[in-house]
């Protein structure tokens, strides 16, 4: 696979993914880490972004608990067609699905949350990320999920390790915890970092 560095990997190479069932990273349902993590949260009005979304088990998840604000983004045209269907009785009645490139979205969010989209994307691309996300987030405004603590041949996925996480959002974000899942389901255990990072002022 050629390395575009200037571009996420195209639309149709993720419409070919969805449309053949090449799916490796959909685990079937709601993260347990983010699971665990939105448990927490209070106020169901936060305005919250899931970006490179898939199947996007955790904003059904957030939608079943009362949550009032919560917008899809996916470059996938095939998959956004079928999200549109499978969740539209929750479309305009507490969410928003897009089909866009997320370095060119523009809005703002109290929470953005992470699930295999940062893995998804080269590795040239994830200062365009990091920078992103801070542009993205309203003051205070959080970035919270998962990311790999292991490497893979080839890619996608593209794997990490806490000390390259650290380097990359430590400048823009205030890291308040990045530590190894307890949770994970059992394919991922022990190559899985929970983390939450608040925008810096």
């Amino acid at each position: 696979m050629q390395e575009q560095s200037q571009n996420i990997l195209p639309a149709d190479y993720w419409n070919h993914r969805w449309k053949t069932g090449e799916t490796g990273w959909d685990i079937g349902n709601a993260s347990s880490p983010l699971v665990r993590y939105c448990e927490q949260l209070a106020d169901k009005n936060t305005s919250i972004l899931i970006p490179g979304c898939g199947n996007a088990y955790e904003a059904e998840y957030l939608l079943g608990k009362g949550f009032t604000n919560i917008t899809l983004l996916d470059i996938s045209a095939v998959l956004v067609t079928d999200l549109t269907d499978r969740l539209q009785p929750y479309i305009g009645n507490g969410l928003t699905i897009i089909c866009g490139d997320f370095f060119d979205h523009t809005d703002s969010y109290d929470l953005i949350v992470e699930q295999t989209f940062f893995c998804a994307l080269y590795p040239a691309k994830r200062q365009a990320y990091a920078n992103q996300m801070y542009q993205l987030l309203n003051p205070a405004g959080k970035l919270a999920g998962v990311l790999f603590d292991r490497n893979f041949p080839g890619g996608p996925p593209f794997g990490g390790n806490i000390v390259e996480y650290q380097l990359l959002f430590g400048p823009l974000f205030s890291i308040e915890k990045i530590e190894l899942c307890y949770n994970s389901i059992p394919a991922r255990s022990g190559s899985e970092l929970f983390f939450i990072l608040k925008k810096a002022k």
